[in-house]
């Protein structure tokens, strides 16, 4: 489910809050503009990510479980998932 406008706005109020060390190279708007982008591009590729999922998950997984692991997975590759195993 796509955001709304409030909510594309609070993930780019609390990204600029856990980024505020970050020199950036573009504006707020820039930054709500890619917001909104990616929100965008997640509704246009819904179908294609559910169709790489393993048939078994893809059946047996709600659409909340399955967005909740793309989030595990996209936190893991750039180290903000920190797991009990890595020691």
């Amino acid at each position: 489910m796509a955001l709304d406008a409030t909510a594309r706005a609070r993930v780019a109020a609390q990204w600029m809050r856990e980024n505020l060390t970050s020199i950036t190279g573009f504006t707020k708007a820039e930054l709500r503009a890619a917001v909104e982008a990616i929100d965008d591009w997640i509704t246009a590729n819904q179908s294609s990510f559910n169709q790489a999922l393993p048939l078994e998950f893809r059946t047996g997984a709600t659409v909340a479980q399955k967005v909740s692991l793309m989030a595990y997975v996209l936190w893991r590759r750039i180290g903000r998932l920190r797991c009990e195993e890595d020691g």
